[in-house]
C-alpha cells in the first residue's frame, strides 16, 4: 500500500528529529509549510543524510539528490518539507504505477 502524504510528513518529521536532534525540534512544529533554510536551518551536511535516510526508507527510487540537482540555488533555499513529502510521494506512485503495469 503506498503512503500517503500525511504518512510520509510523519516518516520525514522522524527522520529530522533524528538528523538534527530532539532538542532542536522541540516546540518546533515542522509541517508542509516549514522551510528547510529559513526554519530548520539546515546544514548542508544534515541535508545529506536526510538524503541518505530518505533511501535508506523508500529505496533508491526516491533519489534526493537528483532532484536537489535539478534545482537552481534560490529553489534549495527555499525547499519547504512539503516539497519533499511530494517528491517522495511522486518517486512512489510511479514506483507503485510502473510495478503495476510491469
Amino acid at each position: 500500500m503506498m503512503p500517503d502524504d500525511e504518512q510520509i510528513l510523519a516518516e520525514v518529521n522522524l527522520m529530522l528529529v533524528e538528523i538534527i536532534g530532539e532538542d532542536y525540534v522541540l516546540g518546533l512544529h515542522i509541517g508542509m509549510d516549514t522551510y528547510f533554510d529559513a526554519d530548520l536551518e539546515l546544514e548542508s551536511i544534515e541535508f545529506v543524510r536526510l538524503a541518505a535516510a530518505l533511501t535508506e526508507h523508500y529505496g533508491e527510487q526516491v533519489n534526493f539528490v537528483a532532484f536537489l540537482a535539478d534545482r537552481q540555488i534560490d529553489e534549495i533555499i527555499n525547499l519547504t518539507v512539503g516539497d519533499v513529502v511530494r517528491h517522495v510521494a511522486g518517486c512512489m506512485a510511479i514506483s507503485t504505477a510502473g510495478a503495476v503495469h510491469g
